[in-house]
């Protein structure tokens, strides 16, 4: 019998004791099942790094993309290799980006049904995945404005306040009058020489994000199967950021501003000044200069 690790994060956004007694009962029915709630930052990566030390087959995440991104890292903290437990969602967060990049449903009930049917076929997908220094991200990573933006989100939830869309919308307008602005410097393996760019995004997926149910696709050719992408603005004007903001909600962006690069097996930014630093919605501290690598077919997973 396929043996199997639940990962429940019991702060994530519409995780409920129902919700979790439900899916732990679902698949008790399919799989020797233990269930483990986290109580701190860190304690997903330990218990996956524990599941794969116990060899058991498969890792669920019940949280947000906080939960699985510690997760992954869990499961590939000595590297991809075989025989690593396989990785499953259901989504409990926010926006959910990876479960929904995956093609699971934003509903809990729904991706469990859908996980059920899944480990019953045995359907497995190998993905490829993002490294910034020595942390894997599953679909984004951004080194100033946008990290900034998820600090001011998370200070204010410590303060009690749910996050939402808008919150993270205002977040963002207030990081980029208000925050440091320093520069960025792309360097590309075999570039004749760096880029200058004021904002950069990276994704190992697409969308990058969620507003609501809408995709946020400053990326629309990143996918799991390729190298990295980037989206940056050589110079972030007001009028230039709510034009490219339409366009990346709307198609694709463009315009003389734009810096849209594809398939790219690593690179290196390197700030003016510290600048905060992002994985996939998680505010990491600052930092001075980030490596960030594609690892491809890094991770199985079961979908």
């Amino acid at each position: 019998m396929v043996r199997a690790l639940l990962v429940v994060n019991p702060k994530a956004t519409t995780t409920t004791a129902r919700a979790r007694d439900v899916l732990a009962h679902a698949l008790a029915s399919e799989v020797k099942l233990d269930v483990a709630e986290t109580t701190h930052r860190g304690h997903a990566t330990e218990l996956a790094a524990q599941a794969t030390a116990d060899g058991l087959d498969v890792v669920v995440a019940l949280g947000g993309d906080g939960t699985v991104n510690e997760v992954v890292n869990g499961l590939l903290h000595e590297g991809p290799q075989p025989g690593l437990p396989a990785m499953a969602v259901v989504p409990a967060g926010s926006t959910n980006v990876f479960a929904r990049a995956l093609g699971m449903p934003n509903n809990a009930i729904e991706a469990t049904s859908q996980l059920l049917d899944a480990l019953l076929e045995d359907r497995r997908r190998t993905i490829g995945l993002g490294l910034a220094d020595d942390r894997y991200f599953t679909f984004n990573a951004g080194l100033g404005i946008d990290a900034g933006a998820v600090r001011r989100v998370e200070r204010v939830r410590g303060k009690g306040r749910a996050a939402s869309q808008g919150l993270y919308v205002r977040s963002a307008v207030r990081e980029h009058v208000f925050g440091p602005g320093h520069l960025l410097t792309l360097d590309l393996p075999g570039a004749a020489e760096p880029l200058r760019l004021a904002l950069a995004l990276v994704c190992a997926a697409d969308p990058w994000t969620y507003l609501g149910s809408r995709p946020v696709r400053p990326c629309p050719d990143a996918s799991f199967d390729t190298g990295l992408d980037l989206f940056g603005l050589t110079s972030t004007p007001a009028f230039a950021v709510v034009r490219h903001l339409s366009q990346i909600l709307r198609s694709g962006p463009h315009g003389k501003r734009v810096v849209l690069l594809h398939d790219l097996p690593g690179f290196t930014l390197t700030a003016d000044g510290p600048l905060p630093f992002q994985l996939d919605g998680d505010e990491l501290g600052d930092r001075l200069s980030v490596v960030l690598k594609r690892v491809p077919r890094a991770l199985q997973v079961v979908v």
